[in-house]
């Protein structure tokens, strides 16, 4: 899922209907039945876990304007969209000056509540990221700025908070990518050293030769070629912190001065004639064990121990799964609006399922390259697996003929038309006019509301279609037109505008061929054969 959503209203048949339209669009919901039950879910524990709220406003006792005033006064940022029935200027303005995002006017079609909940979604989602930005350039980013639902991340980030009110020197280890600067940001924003200088400085790129003058400094004419006087990055970060990613990298000579500059709080630049005095804070980073190094005679143990005071492992990306929904959400929206692409506003649940599902080696760097190469390939709303070919390549299961992982038991792949994996299926009989763009599907029951479950007749489980018939002979063109028209029904949820659109055939023609197939519930045998499938298709 790639958001939780609080749906808060007094009407049951409403709250089930949200409830079902808010998951088929590939969010999880929690639902509660009046103001004061949304008010304690929203400044309990499980606030921290809400990503929007849709608010009835007319409710007994404690109404939606009351909810609203009362997150204001918690601090409670979380999105609002309200719901009224009576759609008043003054109603309406009343809200947003509340703290609401947007309104909806009961009864509300899926298509505008889904795009009301993509929109609020991705505003909040920026406004995230601006935050997170100005934080970081200020040096004041902490641990609540940083994505996570992982109970390993959050004893990370307990660690962290910990040895932030202190001056003890931290040792950050992961792979990499898991975000090890990000937590050295946190622990100087979160500390007394906030706002003060964050100086990084990668070991690993600096030439040999200059590694000692970029940390330490130089005086002018120290060594030919120095032209002027040079601060080191030690200077630099007097009063604040200095970050040494790829600790490890560093040449042994100058494993010495650093561990004197450790010791004694002072340095020695090239050429200086008297050692300078310096406050700063050491946070330490490497992807390698540094024990290792230390048995190969290329890291000093000393400087080891004086840096491994306070060590802080983070987990790699592929043992925290739970955290790549919410990370992949930050980054579309992000790259969506620096590549002009706000149609790209959510990513489907198959597509969430994808990126689970792989190893992620380069952590979180990987993944956030990968959505942006997908939000750069997409041209739909939402990100699909097809976004994500590399992915899908590297995973095994993205070329033609591939196995998809969790197909049927003695599927061997020559009998199946592989097809995307079909979405949960859109809830008809909302009350919307047959004749809207965008209109769910109305024919057979069992069809529009979902009951094949994603299976119809003679298509596989899995978003696999076959292409033999019961005899074992290819099946006829008819009915593999047949059958894709159905899987396309489930597919796009019964929103028959998109079906058409993506079967290239005008709406009319959809139609006609739904009778021609006996798929419009017209007569009691189409019936009887649709329940027949639907039926088989769950054993």
């Amino acid at each position: 899922m790639s958001g939780r959503i609080l749906i808060v209203d007094d009407d049951p048949i409403q709250r089930r209907l949200l409830e079902e339209a808010v998951k088929r669009f590939g969010y999880s919901a929690r639902v509660v039945e009046d103001g004061a039950q949304a008010v304690a879910v929203m400044t309990g524990p499980e606030g921290s876990d809400m990503d929007l709220v849709i608010l009835d406003l007319v409710m007994p006792e404690l109404d939606g304007h009351a909810v609203l005033g009362k997150m204001r006064e918690k601090g409670i940022a979380t999105p609002v969209i309200v719901q009224t029935a009576q759609a008043g200027i003054d109603t309406v303005v009343g809200a947003m000056r509340a703290g609401a995002q947007d309104f909806v006017v009961k009864p509300v079609s899926p298509e505008r509540l889904e795009v009301s909940i993509r929109n609020v979604l991705k505003v909040s989602a920026l406004q995230d990221e601006i935050t997170r930005i100005r934080k970081s350039a200020a040096g004041t980013l902490t641990f609540d700025d940083i994505i996570t639902r992982s109970p390993a991340m959050e004893r990370v980030l307990r660690l962290g908070d910990r040895a932030a009110s202190s001056n003890i020197p931290i040792l950050i280890e992961g792979e990499s990518g898991v975000g090890k600067e990000l937590i050295a940001r946190a622990i100087q924003g979160s500390g007394d050293r906030a706002s003060k200088p964050f100086v990084t400085v990668n070991c690993g790129a600096i030439p040999e030769n200059l590694v000692e003058s970029i940390l330490f400094g130089h005086e002018k004419g120290a060594f030919t070629g120095a032209t002027e006087k040079h601060v080191g990055k030690f200077q630099e970060a007097h009063g604040g912190t200095l970050f040494l990613d790829e600790v490890g990298e560093l040449p042994l000579d100058v494993q010495v001065k650093l561990l004197r500059a450790l010791q004694e709080s002072e340095i020695d630049p090239v050429g200086a004639r008297r050692p300078v005095r310096i406050d700063f804070r050491m946070i330490s980073a490497t992807n390698r064990r540094l024990l290792d190094l230390v048995k190969e005679g290329r890291f000093r143990e000393d400087l080891y121990y004086r840096l491994n005071v306070f060590p802080i492992w983070i987990p790699p990306l592929r043992d925290r799964l739970e955290d790549i929904p919410d990370l992949a959400r930050h980054f579309l929206a992000r790259f969506a609006a620096e590549e002009n692409k706000p149609q790209v506003a959510s990513i489907a649940p198959e597509t969430i399922a994808l990126l689970q599902s792989f190893d992620w080696p380069g952590n979180i760097r990987q993944l956030e390259n990968a959505v942006f190469r997908a939000v750069v390939l997409c041209d739909d709303t939402y990100l699909q697996p097809e976004d994500f070919p590399q992915i899908q390549a590297m995973r095994g299961s993205g070329g033609a003929g591939a196995i998809p992982a969790g197909a049927p038991g003695g599927y061997s792949g020559g009998d199946m038309i592989g097809v995307a994996a079909p979405r949960p299926s859109v809830q008809a009989g909302t009350g919307e006019s047959a004749d809207a763009p965008g209109e769910a599907y109305k024919g057979h029951g069992d069809l529009a509301q979902g009951g094949f479950a994603g299976v119809a007749e003679g298509v596989a489980p899995f978003g696999f279609m076959r292409a033999l018939d019961d005899t074992g002979h290819v099946k006829t063109l008819e009915a593999v037109e047949r059958d894709m028209i159905v899987t396309a029904i489930d597919h796009y949820g019964g929103r028959m505008a998109e079906v058409a659109r993506r079967l290239d055939i005008g709406r009319s023609t959809l139609y006609r061929k739904l009778k021609d197939y006996g798929l419009d519930g017209s007569s009691d045998q189409a019936a009887s054969e649709l329940d027949e499938i639907a039926a088989r298709a769950s054993r």
